[in-house]
């Protein structure tokens, strides 16, 4: 279960690391990044899983978002995993659009043909990602949070706010809020997981808040000047769900921000300090 080393960088005093494993979960090969604070060289550090948006893999975060710095400084690991299963035997969308496929995994357990050979990403984040991690690097996976961005933030709160005994907090950038009502969400888990629309509902973040037992501490920034706020996002829709089943979110919109790394730059401190306060 151990991961090789491919690239490696001296960064802020600590390490940020690339690794490729076999993932048994998605059935192909994987490759994650991991940033390493100088802590980590005398003992086991706590880690924020990173999950990215359409189009992404584990490098966009790494080079765009500026988080190592603020993650030296708190000890913390941050982990980005790839947002979808790849490899030759690895199907695509047929027409190659950029919302489906190769870069474009949701974070669900497909259930489809020919998509549930290796789009099982649910698995691969929740469980194998943090096993590997737990066996290849000095970080204490049982003290853990997860953010991510727009596809990734829809991961990162579905995951997170169905799974609270594995989490201490859970954060995200411009999510897709409700992908069981926008364009993206609708294309993506129709061919993923078929098309009765109950089988959705567990990887839809406003539904998953109502079914909640358990509450994390939450926070959610998002653009007002994102152009996929509307259609797409609907941030609208889960400060509703939140309300309406009395769990305690801070979300937060931004005037002028849009949807860029720009963005997360701007604020991913805020979101590390709000983990570290969770993962102390």
């Amino acid at each position: 279960m151990m991961a090789e080393i491919i690239a490696e960088n001296r960064c802020f005093g600590g390490r940020q690391v690339r690794f490729r494993h076999r993932a048994e979960s998605v059935n192909c090969e994987m490759v994650f990044s991991v940033f390493l604070p100088s802590s980590s060289r005398h003992q086991k550090v706590p880690v924020m899983y990173w999950l990215s948006g359409l189009t992404c893999t584990d490098e966009n975060f790494v080079t765009k978002a500026g988080a190592q710095a603020a993650a030296e400084a708190l000890g913390i690991a941050i982990v980005a995993p790839d947002t979808s299963p790849r490899g030759d035997d690895v199907p695509d969308d047929p027409e190659g659009a950029y919302d489906f496929g190769l870069g474009a995994g949701f974070y669900v357990n497909a259930t489809q043909a020919p998509w549930s050979t290796h789009y099982r990403m649910y698995d691969y984040v929740l469980d194998e990602l943090p096993a590997v991690v737990g066996e290849t690097c000095p970080v204490d996976v049982s003290r853990a949070a997860i953010s991510g961005h727009s596809m990734g933030g829809h991961g990162a709160l579905t995951i997170g706010l169905a799974n609270p005994d594995r989490y201490a907090s859970v954060s995200a950038f411009a999510p897709i809020c409700a992908p069981t009502e926008c364009p993206w969400g609708e294309k993506a888990l129709t061919h993923y997981l078929g098309d009765d629309r109950s089988a959705w509902q567990a990887h839809d973040a406003c539904e998953v808040v109502k079914a909640a037992k358990q509450h994390l501490p939450v926070l959610v920034d998002q653009g007002s000047a994102d152009d996929f706020l509307a259609e797409q996002l609907r941030t609208r829709r889960l400060m509703e769900a939140s309300e309406g089943a009395a769990y305690p979110m801070t979300i937060r919109l931004q005037a002028g921000y849009d949807h860029s790394y720009f963005f997360i730059a701007s604020f991913i401190e805020s979101h590390l300090r709000f983990h570290a306060g969770n993962l102390a």
